[in-house]
């Protein structure tokens, strides 16, 4: 085991290639994420058995000895100062969690595939309109981007003209590129911009999450007001960028593996799933998610590690390559028997509440836009693509497209 930290590069301009040195440290190794020191787990059964330990908490105001002096000079403050769910531990944790987890229940996300798929179906008119008019077409930013903000504002009940306002705010939660002055700013203004909304709410109520956790807030719920705002933190950053990535991977996937793509156009019903699992299994849209804080020392001697005053990082993206658990980990393949075995929403107390809403997102707008244009083709080179310049988020910062080939127009 390497004792000299792997210093993350906040760009992720080698990402397969920095996850292979990660695993290459052993199943938890030393990474220097921004400055700070943390045990990256890399391995999917290390990451499982600490992900579900009772002596790994994410609350850092009560099990991380250096939590002060880390929001005041680390860039990533806010992703361990927010008061909800996210850094919650125990009890707590599992009280915020119950006030959320109706509006991402099977009920909920069933009744939800129908609003996915009218915006869905809007948004590819629109791409098709913009082709025809001669201007480009980014499937990142005009579709991937656009079809989970419109549906974490219809769940949040949040009108469309706060939607553009709260994009930016939140895209830079997951810039690991702002300095610690920047990401302060930043982390300002989505408070001020949340606390408005709240107060809206509050004057126009409806039957979305954001009036739900207001009443609870202003009922007999022990919710403070910080840990509303930062409740509809979590769910607007967790429910948007993350599935944007999810949306762009999956579509690259499969323009980029055309003999894939036509298994799955033969049986899009039964492997337009599989499809969105296997691209969470090799791309997670989370690379590395901080922090997590051991309650106790944690020995691990088979592999000569103890976690004590040092942070946890999960390492999504790694784990989801690690050829101890998928074969040819970094082929794509839909038909691959154990994708499902990703551990990309997490694990746990802490799993993703949102994830079967994220994967009925990805199914319907892949299933949709390659019936819709089952030619298009990526309008560059593929190795001219570039990543989102992040340590968090995994996915590429732009993916223009031509729906309808020149060959097929003239046809």
């Amino acid at each position: 085991m390497s004792i000299t930290p792997l210093v993350l590069d906040p760009k992720a301009r080698d990402r397969v290639g920095e996850d292979r040195e990660l695993r290459s440290r052993g199943p938890v190794a030393r990474v220097d994420l921004l400055g700070l020191e943390a045990w990256a787990v890399s391995h999917p059964d290390y990451l499982k058995r600490l992900l579900t330990d009772d002596r790994v908490s994410k609350d850092p105001r009560r099990h991380y000895p250096a939590f002060e002096q880390t929001v005041e000079r680390w860039p990533l403050w806010l992703w361990i100062a927010v008061e909800n769910m996210f850094t919650a531990y125990g009890s707590d944790h599992r009280a915020l969690r119950r006030l959320v987890g109706p509006a991402f229940n099977h009920r909920r996300t069933q009744a939800m595939r129908p609003v996915i798929q009218g915006i869905t179906d809007r948004l590819l008119t629109r791409m098709l309109a913009k082709e025809r008019a001669g201007e480009p077409v980014d499937l990142r930013a005009d579709f991937a981007h656009r079809l989970p903000m419109q549906v974490i504002h219809h769940l949040m009940g949040m009108p469309d003209a706060w939607q553009e306002r709260l994009a930016g705010p939140v895209g830079k939660v997951f810039d690991t590129r702002l300095s610690m002055t920047e990401q302060l700013q930043n982390g300002d203004d989505l408070t001020a911009l949340l606390t408005d909304f709240v107060t809206h709410k509050r004057q126009h109520p409806g039957d979305d999450l954001t009036t739900d956790l207001i009443r609870a807030r202003d009922g007999e719920s022990r919710l403070s007001e910080k840990q509303l705002v930062d409740t509809l933190i979590l769910v607007f950053s967790a429910g948007y960028e993350t599935t944007v990535g999810l949306i762009v991977n999956g579509h690259h996937n499969l323009l980029t593996h055309p003999r894939q793509l036509q298994t799955v156009l033969r049986h899009p019903e039964e492997l337009m799933g599989a499809a969105v699992q296997e691209t969470l299994r090799r791309d997670a849209s989370v690379a590395f998610l901080p922090l997590r804080y051991a309650t106790e020392p944690i020995d691990l001697p088979e592999i000569g590690v103890r976690i004590e005053d040092v942070p946890i990082v999960a390492a999504y993206a790694a784990a989801g390559r690690h050829p101890n658990l998928f074969d040819h980990p970094d082929a794509f393949d839909v038909l691959r028997p154990n994708a499902s075995a990703h551990l990309s929403f997490g694990h746990g107390a802490h799993m993703c509440l949102g994830a079967p809403l994220a994967r009925a997102e990805a199914e319907i707008s892949m299933t949709s836009f390659f019936r819709a244009f089952p030619d298009a083709e990526i309008a560059v080179d593929p190795d001219m693509l570039t990543p989102v310049e992040s340590i968090i988020s995994n996915s590429l910062d732009a993916l223009p497209v031509t729906l309808v080939p020149e060959k097929r127009r003239a046809a």
